[in-house]
Order: structure tokens, then C-alpha cells, then sequence
């Protein structure tokens, strides 16, 4: 009795043995924080996960949640996830559960010695592996974090997919305002031609400022025709990303959404650890490692328990009788002697796959503080530019006036006219244009900051 206890307790201890290195996080040679920024009155402390809100656009929301709930690309990490989850579950079984399988079988033979012989049986079997060095551990860490890699990528998919439904959406927005603008050069051009007309039937104006004016008219209306059918192109993309193929946008303008508060200066570049794709990727490494622990430890040698339960009889009715029940208990070792290199080959994959993996993960934080980088260099200098191209609409604007009332007081030519109208169809376009740059700009920021911020981190 006490030898058994001994070789259970030498078993147990035997048991807390590992084999191959553990997850560390590798150092990141990142600069303390991100590249400081003008201060601006619109900072804000904290933006939460449903950063879209804060466009304070309903159909805007309406539009993401059902991307999120429609979108294919969406249900197919979701799909990912649940396979995961049932990885996860196999390996744990492996880990702690024996295997149990029951049998039953009948046979009928003939032997020298005993002549016809019939044999019945029924019984369970088991089987269970001592995990001496670690093997089925590391498997099952492994495979939990993969499990924690693939629900990163889903939110990645998510938070890409919400970015590129905002940013779709505004260039809806963009489009109808567009639309609108060259809709006014259109009347300003009908208008004109109809000045011109009058003029050059009282005598004091050409024919050729007729054609003049006719020109612009009819480029207004091409223009208009083609933002028409870059809109309608816009929408259906945007039915494909929200999941509703039928789907009718009214329109909009896109200077009336307000311009989100961007993030306080100093936000620490620790924060690139809440996106979703770093952990993915971080998961990622520490999976790799744990995998080189299970090759290793398939170097080693296993110990598997194995028993057998059960009733065995020549005839069928004796099969419940006494004393025909059989069984049996065991133990196997069992190991490599001489495999040409293979384990040892296996393991080296396993190192050489963490080190893509350390890699990979270390690409992903560089490009993570790049983007953020970048969309706030961006956001900065769209606001500048967004305050130039006002006050161009501006002055264009009275450019324009003050040419018409020249070209009717006789003053100028209508080539004066002619050219401020185009400098002002340009000005607002230019303006609308950058407004919806500036948007996305600020949907990059959210994206590259993970989905937000919040006030602990700076």
C-alpha cells in the first residue's frame, strides 16, 4: 500500500515538470509616447468603444450595427471564434479526462484442440498519459491562446469593418454635398447664359460670350451627372459593408456632421497594447512558444495508464454468471531511441516558428505606432488646411459677384465672369473634399488608437 502511494506521489511531482521556455513579452523599442500635437480646445479625456457615436449621426449608427450584425466577414471570425472554443475544450479533455470507450463482441471459431469454440464479450477500456514534462499543458496553452488570438482578430474585423462603413458614409455625405455645389454653378451658369443672350441680342455683348457661358453650363452638368454615378457607386459599396443590398440613402450634407474631439496630448505609446490586432498577434508568440515546449517534450519519453473492465463467457447466457468478469490495469513507457533527427527537427521548426511569430508581433506594434502617427499628423493638418479653403469659398465668392455686376455695368468681359465661376466651382469642391478627408482622418485616428481612448492612459 505505501509503495503505491509513493509512486503516486513520485508521479505528482514527477507531473509539475515542464519542458521548454515560457511567454515573455518582448521588448519593444517604441518612443515613450506618440508625436505631440498642437493643443486643441476639442481634446477630450476619453472616447468609448462606440467611438461613431460621436458623429451624432442615427443612420450613421443604424448603419454599423447592422455591419456588425450582417456583414460576412464578420460571421466568418465569429465562426473562427466558436471553432476555437471547441479546440479549447478538446485539448482540456485530453488534459484531465481519461479516454473511456466501451466495447462488445461476439466470435465463433475452430481450434485442434478445442474444436468449435464461441467467445462473448462487453467491457470499457481506458486510457490515460501522465503528463510528465509538460506536453498536454503546453498543448492546452497553446491552444487557449489561439483561442484569445482569434477573438482579437474578430474584434480587428469588427473595428476594420466600422472604420470603412464611417468612411464610406462620408463620402456619401461628400458626394451629396458636391452635388449641391455644382448644382449652384449649374444655376449660376443657366443664369448667365441667359445674360449673355439678352445682352448680345440688345447689341452690346458677343455671340462668342454666349458660347462662353453655354460651355460652362454644360461642364456643370457633366459634373453633376458624374458625382451622380460616383454617389450611387458609393451606396451599393456600402450595401455590401452593412450587409442590406437594397440599400437607399437619402441624401445629406457632409458639413453637417460635427468634427469628433481628438486626444489629449502626451498619450503614452503603451496604449498600442488595447488594439486588437497587437494582441492578436501577441497571442499569437505566445502560442508559438508554448508549441515549442510540446515538441520538445515529444523527445521524451511517455507514460500512459491503461485499463480494462468487463465480462467475458463462452455462451451468451453466462456472459452476466459469476466469475465471468475480466480485468485488467497497466502501465506503458514508451519513447524515441533512434529517429534519424526527426524530434529534434520537429523542435527546431517549433523555434524557428516563434521567432516568425516574435517578428511578426513586433511588425505589428511598429506599423500600429506608424498609423497613429500618421492620423494625427493628418487630423492636424486638415483642420489647418480645412480654414484655408473657407476663407477661399469666401473670397471666391465675392470674386464672383463683384465679376458679374462688372461684366453687366460693361466694365469687363464676360471671360472675367467666366473664370470666377470656375475658381469658386473649384474652391467649394476643394473644401468639401478636404471636410470629407478630415472625417476619415479622424475614423484612422479611432481605428489606429484601437476604438478610442480613455482618460487612465494618458
Amino acid at each position: 500500500m505505501m509503495r503505491g502511494l509513493d509512486i503516486c506521489i513520485a508521479l505528482g511531482l514527477a507531473g509539475c515538470a515542464m519542458v521548454g521556455p515560457d511567454y515573455r513579452r518582448p521588448e519593444s523599442p517604441l518612443p515613450a509616447s506618440f508625436p505631440a500635437a498642437e493643443a486643441s480646445a476639442a481634446a477630450a479625456a476619453s472616447v468609448g468603444p462606440q467611438w461613431w457615436r460621436l458623429y451624432n449621426d442615427r443612420l450613421l449608427d443604424e448603419l454599423i450595427a447592422s455591419g456588425l450584425e450582417r456583414n460576412a466577414d464578420v460571421r466568418l471570425a465569429a465562426a473562427r471564434v466558436e471553432e476555437a472554443e471547441a479546440s479549447l475544450r478538446e485539448a482540456r479533455a485530453t488534459l484531465f479526462f481519461p479516454l473511456v470507450e466501451g466495447s462488445g463482441g461476439a466470435s465463433r471459431a475452430r481450434t485442434i484442440r478445442t474444436g468449435l469454440e464461441n467467445t462473448f464479450d462487453i467491457g470499457l477500456s481506458t486510457s490515460f498519459e501522465i503528463d510528465l514534462w509538460g506536453r498536454l499543458r503546453r498543448a492546452e496553452r497553446s491552444v487557449r491562446e489561439e483561442l484569445l488570438a482569434s477573438r482579437y482578430a474578430r474584434d480587428t474585423v469588427s473595428l476594420t469593418l466600422a472604420g470603412a462603413i464611417a468612411r464610406t458614409y462620408f463620402a456619401a455625405r461628400s458626394l451629396d454635398s458636391q452635388y449641391t455645389a455644382s448644382q449652384e454653378i449649374l444655376r449660376a451658369a443657366t443664369d448667365s447664359v441667359e445674360l449673355t443672350r439678352k445682352r448680345a441680342d440688345a447689341g452690346v455683348a458677343s455671340i462668342l460670350e454666349v458660347y462662353q457661358a453655354g460651355t460652362l453650363r454644360t461642364a456643370a452638368a457633366g459634373q453633376a451627372k458624374e458625382i451622380a454615378r460616383q454617389r450611387a457607386v458609393i451606396v451599393h459599396q456600402l450595401g455590401v459593408l452593412t450587409g442590406q443590398l437594397g440599400l437607399q440613402l437619402p441624401a445629406g450634407e457632409v458639413t453637417s456632421l460635427p468634427l469628433p474631439p481628438l486626444p489629449p496630448a502626451g498619450l503614452p505609446s503603451q496604449l498600442l497594447e488595447r488594439r486588437p490586432d497587437v494582441r492578436e498577434a501577441e497571442a499569437s508568440l505566445a502560442a508559438a512558444t508554448e508549441r515549442i515546449g510540446v515538441a520538445r517534450a515529444a523527445q521524451l519519453p511517455t507514460l500512459s495508464l491503461t485499463g480494462t473492465l468487463g465480462r467475458e463467457s463462452a455462451d451468451l447466457d453466462g456472459l452476466f454468471r459469476k466469475g465471468a468478469s475480466v480485468w485488467s490495469i497497466g502501465a506503458g513507457l514508451i519513447g524515441p531511441v533512434i529517429d534519424g533527427g526527426r524530434y529534434a527537427a520537429r523542435t527546431a521548426q517549433a523555434e524557428a516558428q516563434a521567432r516568425q511569430a516574435e517578428a511578426t508581433y513586433q511588425r505589428a506594434v511598429e506599423t500600429a505606432f506608424r498609423e497613429v502617427s500618421d492620423a494625427l499628423s493628418n487630423v492636424r493638418l486638415a483642420a489647418d488646411t480645412e480654414t484655408d479653403l473657407a476663407q477661399r469659398v469666401d473670397t471666391a465668392r465675392k470674386a464672383t459677384g463683384l465679376a458679374l455686376r462688372r461684366y453687366e455695368a460693361g466694365y469687363s468681359a464676360y471671360l472675367e465672369v467666366l473664370e470666377a465661376q470656375r475658381t469658386l466651382n473649384e474652391a467649394l469642391l476643394a473644401f468639401i473634399r478636404n471636410r470629407q478627408a478630415y472625417l476619415a482622418y479622424t475614423v484612422d485616428l479611432m481605428s489606429a488608437l484601437g476604438g478610442g481612448w480613455s482618460a487612465k492612459d494618458t
